[in-house]
């Protein structure tokens, strides 16, 4: 007999009726996990703020496990990984994003949390020009140890992809379907390649199509799992405006490489300068300096100095410097989620760290341990 699991209740979570992504979080974060969500009472779940009456009855009218079954045999067979929104391995980018997954499907070989991750999107109909800037741009961040992300669609997204492989490079393609099938299906080859040095993403069960609603979705993935988003040629209308609009919703970088002034092909590029929404790209370099990817580690503080100065801390400044322990650069969202410290309060605290010489601020909302 089948023993209903946690993950098994997670992927029920996903498919009811007028539950969302953001409501399910509320409901995570008041019962716990997505088990006791189908345990709990109609009344207990109608006293959820947002759920009322009819989201606890479509709740407890879910009548789709059989359905949950057979993805947990897909998930089983075809070695998936599915990453809840509280687990670990979890995107944290991602996570910081009020609107992010409950859940995804994972399959590749590749850290969704690596430390230096950029999308890179644009036209599905690229001038030899916008092909040759984005290899070349590629090529150049090879040796920075920078993951790749795109959409697998025609034109920029699968010239990153393939640029990526040939570099040996980790890059993660996002679909807005399931993982049974590729879409394009002419990309087989090249998704294959990619689960040997990166992976495949997507919030949609197996049996999913790519339907044309399911695009912009998938967009906030490819926005929210990276540090930065560059758009390589775009018109004033498509997908790869919809994504630079979600990553600067979310405070990620927007990059763009501009073109002629009368090109078609570039003026949703010369569009995104123009309001401020992205810094004017010409090579790596430009992009390794906005992202702060290419500065040296300043010379370290001898260590009598920097023990004395460690007991001066307050005890929200050592909390801080502690989370500097596994990696020396953080990104401002972890080390807020990390130190629980209010946002107000955790300003003032790195403000004083750099005061300090104990902390750098970088661009891309992150900082360095100096000392």
């Amino acid at each position: 007999m089948f023993e209903p699991s946690e993950l098994f209740h997670q992927i029920a979570l996903t498919q009811i009726p007028q539950i969302g992504d953001v409501l399910a979080k509320k409901l995570i974060d008041h019962f716990g996990n997505a088990s006791a969500i189908f345990k709990a009472s109609r009344q207990a779940l109608e006293k959820i703020p947002e759920i009322g009456s009819i989201r606890a009855a479509a709740i407890k009218a879910f009548a789709g496990f059989a359905r949950v079954e057979e993805e947990i045999r897909f998930i089983e067979k075809y070695k998936i990984q599915p990453v809840f929104y509280t687990d670990e391995a979890y995107p944290k980018r991602l996570q910081d994003c009020y609107d992010a997954p409950l859940l995804l499907y994972f399959k590749g070989n590749t850290n969704l949390n690596a430390s230096r991750i950029i999308n890179i999107i644009g036209t599905r109909t690229p001038s030899e020009y916008g092909k040759a800037m984005c290899e070349a741009i590629i090529a150049a961040l090879a040796p920075h140890q920078i993951t790749i992300v795109s959409g697998m669609a025609y034109g920029i997204d699968v010239i990153a992809h393939k640029t990526a492989l040939q570099h040996n490079m980790p890059t993660i393609g996002v679909l807005a379907h399931g993982l049974d099938r590729i879409y394009p299906y002419a990309h087989k080859n090249i998704a294959a390649a990619m689960l040997e040095n990166g992976g495949l993403l997507t919030d949609f069960m197996s049996q999913t199509t790519p339907d044309k609603q399911n695009f912009p979705k998938r967009n906030r993935i490819v926005a929210g799992i990276c540090d930065a988003t560059l758009v390589i040629e775009t018109g004033l209308r498509g997908g790869s405006l919809i994504t630079a609009q979600i990553a600067s919703s979310y405070n990620r970088d927007v990059l763009t490489i501009p073109g002629r002034i009368n090109d078609p092909y570039s003026a949703g590029c010369h569009q995104l300068i123009k309001t401020h929404t992205a810094h004017l790209i010409t090579d790596a370099a430009d992009i390794l300096d906005v992202m702060g990817w290419e500065q040296k580690t300043p010379k370290n503080i001898p260590a009598v100095q920097q023990r004395t100065m460690f007991v001066s801390l307050s005890h929200e400044e050592k909390r801080v410097v502690a989370i500097f322990q596994d990696k020396t650069e953080q990104h401002y969202d972890d080390i807020c989620r990390a130190s629980q410290i209010p946002g107000s309060q955790l300003n003032n605290v790195l403000m004083n760290l750099e005061m300090h010489c104990m902390v750098k601020s970088m661009p891309g909302q992150r900082y360095q341990f100096v000392g």
